[in-house]
């Protein structure tokens, strides 16, 4: 398993930010994101989760369900690109929002589906052979390589839990 980050040709431009926001071991990372996910959302009661900061933005119900769909398609990708499939799909997250229905979930169940994906998610990592990391394929016009999406996946929930803090006012 590599422990540096991926390279700028292992990813396309805008995901740079994700692969920047980690900062430490890869599976430690997305291990210790448990238990800040758990920690940080423990202080959402179900009226803030309706909450959005401004009009056509997600609510707070929606922010967390939507870790679940990247998790997952980050998750996919990394299991296709492993195992050789360089077909690996795009996605819109504001189409899966809107078709989610998440608003009408607690925001207990939405952190509990979260976990058990980010455990698939570990689980798939941290058992990878090491030839694994190092395959590509071509999202787009850009190469993506299963390493990067390890970062990728925990920069994104990192991104996530700033932004419910910055925008939506929920403590660290």
């Amino acid at each position: 398993m590599p422990q540096t980050p991926p390279l700028p040709d292992e990813h396309a431009p805008h995901q740079r930010r994700y692969i920047d926001a980690v900062d430490g071991p890869i599976l430690e990372t997305l291990r210790t994101q448990r238990a800040e996910v758990t920690r940080v959302t423990g202080t959402i009661d179900e009226t803030k989760g309706g909450y959005r900061y401004a009009a056509e933005k997600w609510t707070v119900r929606e922010v967390i369900g939507h870790l679940s769909d990247a998790e997952r398609v980050y998750g996919y990708r990394a299991l296709a690109i492993s195992r050789g499939d360089t077909t690996v799909p795009k996605y819109d997250p504001d189409a899966y929002v809107a078709a989610s229905n998440y608003d009408a979930r607690s925001v207990a169940s939405l952190v509990e589906e979260f976990l058990a994906v980010r455990e698939s998610t570990l689980q798939l990592f941290a058992n990878l052979p090491g030839e694994a990391w190092s395959r590509r394929a071509i999202l787009g016009a850009h190469p993506l390589s299963v390493r990067a999406l390890a970062w990728i996946a925990a920069g994104h929930v990192r991104q996530h839990l700033d932004v419910l803090h910055d925008r939506y006012g929920i403590p660290r």
